[in-house]
């Protein structure tokens, strides 16, 4: 045992209390039952024969590019129309692909392979210069030749059970494999998922296994539950995505350049990717940070836009225990005069934690409840996990059975596992037909009167007292036709089941936009929804982590996301969970939530103070709900995640590329939380132009940084001069005006930012420019035509 899984078996132990005696004696017998599953149905290490490229041997024109041949493999470049460059070693194709949303995009006709210098070639396009050395090493440049990264030749270990360049490119074992890259010594580098430290990625090691931690986790926990291949790189001379695609244990080291301070002799930023198996396979896409995350979107699929009630405020706890207690916490709400969108009913309103079953005696009238709630425009969200328990006679179980949609071992026999419900089963959602069946047991969950999901526990995590916390690696999954082990299905394990969650929610409510967020995912994820923070401790460094979260999952193409408001262990002090619920109304996912153990989160409960500040938020996340409702359609549209980080903009600026500390929702506002105790002024570092402080209107002028006051009733928000924010009509009813910051003077109509606003349900997008005209702001439809909204014009 390593001291990772001493760690984490450690924190199993310590919530002895939560999970029960009986259940831990449990864990320990499934430890060593899988032990024994994987002694048997994994193939010891044998023998490795180390590989590299060899020299080239010639190489062959195809439609974007072609394939270079050399001594002891091939790589296969192809630049799409739209500018991405895919590279595929020893025979590795686009597809079978879980990350691509859809047909592999079109090559590019005009992109043309031809000899290089020294022995190479290069792949001439429009958008990229890709070359490729005689030995193998890949470069990606601007088309003026400045290069963005150089992938040096990778290195191979063959072994005895390698399933051939087929096996290769789908779900076979292949070799295992490690590739180092360099980029320029400027470079920052950001993604891999949800990582608790960053956004930004320091120097250091990243595991790529989807991982529930146990218990609870903080700033340099790694892995987590979202993990994925893919980099952001921003440096100076451009921005570039690079996703390796596969989904085997992999492992990314990053070391960051060093400038020479005009001596010439920098020294680039390192990454070296390591897989235990499976293809080895790239895509890059070049461009601005807005171009690189629309490209990304096209290649693996355009975020899910939930329903306009999801962007609103929600509350989950783990122990609400009966439907008079979730009585009790709307009627606080309302009595308080507190707006609330929706309440999330965790596993204890099951039946003996049972998947798809009400407790009767808790909830005994669970569709009356849903139907009363949503008279109070609240609707009732429920938590789904995919482990079956294990009993005979039992429909869900039985149902499973009879459609051989459980996971089974390299015996044939089912694979069992210890979880919240007792020893239970696990669906294969890599199977199409697992998917089919379990899909259907969501008609249950819509006749309970659920509106959304939220899925847990699907990384898959398993109790277990000692080694992983997972199914064995040994059982053996469909892979949709390819056939392999959980060694290549556990970190797509999640994102297979959000797609039978989505697409049957799709089916079984066609007039609806499914409603579902998940606890893990895989590269692709935003196409059925979003995710949350999982189980982050409670204290200042959590609330530092949450935020990194989200950021840096908006990199990997996941806009929708966000915290456990106060986190999910222990009992925040009463200005941590202000600080917490104030940052979290300007996040795409605002929800409140925390463990059995963890007391209540209704922001009454913290005092008056905090009732009064935190009433403050949630009128304030109320009234931009339209504006929240215009970034979810044009994450959909532009790949754009709503929380950026603020170099988004302006990456060349050095000095916000290390700021992590506060983030731009849209393009038009940049909050500032506060995230350490007793401070009532922070810091805050503005991108380029004019700002205007929100609560007092003063304006500043950017780049640089100013020190603003951040006392309990607030956190600093700015918004950026002559933008236009939808935002809920200060008249009621349910209409929506627009606010307009005064655009930096001299600016005429239609030279200054504008806005945008979408329009439910049909989508429509309406852009808006604004400007100065004879001494007085002036707001007008692009293309002209009327503005068709009451318009509040600030910071004059």
């Amino acid at each position: 045992m390593d001291a990772h899984d001493l760690g984490r078996s450690v924190k199993w132990v310590t919530s002895f209390r939560t999970v029960g005696a009986a259940r831990v004696l449990r864990s320990v017998r499934a430890a060593w039952w899988r032990r024994r599953a994987d002694a048997v149905g994994l193939a010891g290490p044998g023998p490795e024969r180390a590989r590299v490229p060899g020299a080239a041997r010639g190489a062959e024109p195809a439609p974007g590019g072609g394939v270079v041949h050399f001594a002891r493999s091939s790589l296969r470049v192809r630049v799409a129309a739209g500018g991405a460059v895919f590279c595929g070693w020893d025979g590795a194709a686009p597809e079978p692909s879980y990350a691509l949303a859809g047909p592999v995009p079109e090559a590019d006709e005009r992109a043309v392979l031809e000899p290089d210098r020294d022995g190479g070639w290069r792949v001439v396009s429009e958008r990229v210069l890709v070359t490729v050395s005689r030995h193998g090493a890949v470069e990606v440049r601007t088309p003026g030749g400045v290069v963005l990264r150089r992938d040096h030749p990778p290195r191979w270990w063959d072994r005895a059970d390698a399933a051939g360049p087929a096996g290769r490119a789908a779900g076979g074992a292949g070799p295992r494999w490690a590739q180092r890259s360099e980029v320029p010594a400027d470079a920052r580098f950001f993604g891999l998922g949800g990582r608790s430290a960053g956004p930004r990625l320091r120097d250091g090691t990243y595991l790529l296994w989807n991982e529930d931690p146990g218990g609870s986790f903080g700033p340099g926990d790694d892995p987590l539950y979202i993990t994925m291949p893919v980099q952001l790189v921003v440096a100076d001379a451009g921005t570039h995505l690079v996703f390796h695609d596969n989904s085997w244990e992999g492992r990314v080291t990053l070391w960051e350049g060093e400038e020479g301070g005009g001596s010439g002799h920098d020294r680039p930023g390192r990454c070296e990717v390591r897989a235990a198996g499976g293809p080895l396979r790239t895509w890059v896409i070049t461009g601005t940070p807005a171009r690189v995350l629309g490209g990304w979107s096209a290649l693996t699929g355009r975020a899910a836009v939930p329903p306009a009630w999801a962007l609103g405020p929600q509350h989950a706890r783990w122990g609400f225990g009966s439907a008079d207690e979730v009585r009790r916490v709307v009627a606080g709400y309302r009595e308080r005069g507190l707006p609330l969108s929706a309440v999330h009913l965790d596993i204890d309103h099951y039946r003996g934690h049972r998947v798809f079953t009400v407790d009767r005696e808790r909830f005994p009238d669970l569709p009356g409840l849903a139907a009363e709630l949503r008279e109070r425009g609240v609707r009732l969200v429920s938590i789904v996990d995919p482990g079956v328990k294990a009993e005979p006679g039992w429909e869900v179980f039985d149902g499973g059975l009879a459609a051989d949609a459980f996971v089974r071992d390299a015996r044939g026999r089912v694979v069992r596992g210890e979880v919240w419900a007792g020893t239970s089963v696990f669906p294969d959602f890599t199977d199409p037909r697992a998917r089919e069946w379990w899909g259907g047991l969501y008609a249950e969950r819509l006749a309970q009167g659920f509106s959304g999901f939220w899925h847990d526990m699907n990384e898959p995590a398993a109790f277990a007292a000692f080694g992983e916390h997972t199914l064995p690696r040994s059982a053996r999954h469909a892979l949709d036709g390819a056939g392999g082990d959980h060694r290549a299905a556990h970190n797509v394990y999640a994102l297979c089941m959000a797609r039978a969650g989505y697409e049957a929610l799709r089916a079984l409510r066609p007039d609806e936009r499914p409603f579902l967020f998940s606890r893990s995912g895989w590269a692709g994820m935003q196409r059925y929804g979003g995710t949350w923070s999982g189980d982050v401790v409670t204290g200042w460094p959590g609330l530092r982590a949450s935020l990194a979260l989200v950021l840096g999952l908006g990199l990997c193409g996941v806009p929708y996301s966000g915290p456990d408001v106060g986190g999910f262990t222990g009992s925040p002090s009463p200005e941590l969970y202000l600080r917490w619920f104030q940052m979290g109304a300007f996040l795409p996912l605002f929800r409140t939530h925390s463990a059995i153990s963890a007391g209540r989160r209704e922001p009454w409960e913290f005092g008056a103070e905090v009732l009064a500040h935190a009433a403050a938020a949630l009128r304030e996340r109320v009234r931009l709900l339209p504006y929240f409702v215009t970034l979810a359609h044009l994450a959909r549209l532009t790949g754009a995640p709503y929380a950026r980080p603020v170099w988004w903009r302006s990456p060349e600026d050095r000095a916000l590329r290390d700021c992590e500390d506060q983030f731009l929702l849209g393009d038009a506002l940049l909050v500032a939380p506060v995230l350490e105790p007793g401070a009532s002024r922070r810091a805050v570092r503005l991108p380029r132009g004019r700002w205007y402080d929100v609560a007092t209107e003063r304006a500043y002028e950017g780049p640089g940084q100013v020190l603003l006051d951040a006392p309990l009733s607030r956190i600093p928000v700015l918004a950026r001069a002559g933008c236009v924010i939808p935002v809920a009509s200060s008249s009621g009813g349910g209409g929506v005006e627009l606010e307009v910051w005064a655009p930096a003077p001299g600016v005429g109509v239609g030279r200054s930012e504008g806005g945008v606003v979408v329009v439910e349900p049909a989508g429509v997008v309406e852009r808006f420019v604004t400007g100065w005209r004879e001494g007085a702001v002036v707001v007008g439809r692009e293309g002209g035509g009327e503005v068709g909204y009451r318009v509040r014009v600030r910071g004059v």
